[in-house]
């Protein structure tokens, strides 16, 4: 089961003060984590040679979860970065190649705004992303409430498996009637993806213009982890690979939780990229 479960982080050069370094390259990333999740996708298609420079740094085992394009997930239009909305899913889907073809993919993360409302039409979008990622691990990731109110999250879950779609389970502050709620559970049989944001309620409603610097400052507690681990335990038990991304580091506390988990659950990590330097 232990084996499993992976751990990683959002991004892999923000969390250099693990090596006491400003930042990381993606070989020392690789040498602690087997996973990362990766959001330069959503900003900016890469070139497919970037991408394969990344295969050939990590190890064989190592996976990366990539977030779908802005346009992709309906943040903004196609038209605003690409000629037409074939040549965006195919440069997409030219640029993840790399990871399909070596087998390090774990995920496409699409993760979609708060004005994706659970309705018809997001329901025929998702159907059509599926046609056109075809066998590609796609998860989703809601951010309105509606689509695991009560009326609707049994429906929610059941179209996800019919689909096979994976849920993202999202920890996150619970804001009345706006947040998406905690749910660990498994709507593929492969994939399970699992991502905190941590729980401060204030910074996760601020709207200044320095909200990106406390939105997800916050660092669980030991009681909140070791409660955690118990559903990541459940989780792992009905799939194949159960991705857990600590994505709480507005003040760099994702890296430190990740590896308290790590320790904690006594998760070894034998596939790794060779250490050159000792944390902390």
């Amino acid at each position: 089961m232990k084996k499993v479960i992976k751990i990683g982080l959002t991004t892999w050069s923000e969390h250099g003060h693990l090596f006491q370094k400003n930042q990381l390259t993606l070989p020392e990333y690789a040498s602690t984590f087997p996973v990362v999740e990766v959001d330069t996708f959503f900003y900016a298609i890469p070139h497919p040679d970037t991408v394969k420079k990344w295969v050939e740094q990590t190890p064989d085992s190592f996976k990366f979860i990539v977030k779908a394009h802005q346009a992709m997930t309906l943040h903004r239009s196609w038209s605003d970065f690409f000629e037409s909305e074939k040549e965006m899913y195919a440069r997409y889907l030219a640029a993840i190649s790399p990871l399909k073809d070596s087998g390090k993919l774990a995920a496409i993360l699409f993760q979609f705004p708060p004005t994706f409302r659970c309705e018809t039409a997001s329901l025929v979008y998702l159907k059509r992303l599926k046609r056109i990622c075809g066998k590609l691990p796609v998860a989703v990731e809601f951010r309105h409430q509606s689509w695991l109110s009560p009326e609707y999250k049994d429906k929610t879950i059941a179209f996800l498996i019919y689909h096979q779609l994976t849920l993202v389970t999202v920890d996150e502050p619970q804001v009345p009637d706006e947040s998406v709620p905690y749910m660990p559970v498994t709507t593929t049989k492969t994939t399970g993806v699992v991502r905190l944001h941590g729980r401060s309620l204030e910074g996760w409603q601020r709207k200044d213009e320095d909200w990106r610097k406390f939105r997800t400052l916050y660092r669980y507690n030991e009681r909140e982890l070791a409660s955690l681990q118990k559903d990541f335990i459940k989780m792992a038990q009905e799939v194949e690979s159960l991705y857990v991304i600590f994505n709480n580091n507005s003040g760099g506390d994702a890296g430190v939780n990740a590896l308290n988990v790590i320790e904690s659950m006594k998760l070894e990590y034998h596939d790794l990229h060779p250490k050159q330097t000792t944390l902390f």
